[in-house]
């Protein structure tokens, strides 16, 4: 069984039902980064707490491990 098999992460964003689905919390802070646009601080908070609310984040955003 290969070592390094994917940590998948669900993205909610606000009150959209559909998360998006990241393998891994590197291509989730790239993305929350170049299309979400979040600073630094707020992905901080979201990667610890699981979630990031306003006024870190225009919208709440929410993670959950699969």
């Amino acid at each position: 069984m290969p070592d390094s098999l994917p940590m998948w992460l669900d993205l909610y964003i606000h009150t959209d039902p559909h998360p998006r689905r990241f393998d891994g919390p590197d291509t989730l802070m790239v993305y929350l980064r170049r299309v979400e646009r979040l600073s630094d601080e707020a992905i901080s908070e979201l990667m610890t707490s699981g979630e990031v609310r306003p006024p870190l984040a225009r919208r709440e955003y929410r993670i959950e491990r699969l």
